[in-house]
């Protein structure tokens, strides 16, 4: 059951009309993909997409498709950008499964061996250390 309705003064609305700046990776037709402002790892980005969806629970299928092949794109690109050992792709629905932004979105986030995420606390990155970690994202996927 999904718990309200989408509200498009959030922060991943307004980032996709330009209202508020953000550190982009990756741009399609139908995907933003930008850099977690409070990374939990280096290479943190999330993937959102562009048609208006609360979470995956009411998503449109057809949103779906084009999402999750862009997921696996930059999945494999931070991988190797960030020299990772592997990827954690995390995705909340709702307060109580830990959503805090009403957008779908999914966090990917390249990870090392024995290195525990970081919390979600709320310090900000910083902006150069953003646009350096997208530029790095960028270049591997241009190949």
């Amino acid at each position: 059951m999904n718990s309200g309705a989408y509200d498009s003064d959030n922060i991943f609305a307004k980032i996709l009309r330009g209202e508020i700046p953000a550190q982009k990776v990756y741009e399609d037709n139908s995907t933003l993909v930008i850099m977690d402002v409070m990374p939990q790892a280096e290479g943190h980005v999330l993937v959102i997409p562009k048609a208006a969806s609360r979470n995956i629970l009411d998503a449109d299928p057809a949103t779906l498709g084009p999402l999750i092949a862009v997921v696996q794109k930059i999945a494999i690109a931070a991988q190797e950008a960030f020299d990772a050992d592997g990827v954690t792709i995390m995705q909340f629905n709702e307060a109580p499964a830990g959503q805090s932004v009403f957008h779908l979105h999914f966090h990917v986030i390249p990870r090392r061996e024995g290195v525990p995420l970081r919390p979600h606390s709320g310090k900000m990155e910083d902006g150069s250390v953003l646009a350096a970690n997208a530029a790095k994202i960028r270049q591997a996927l241009a190949g």
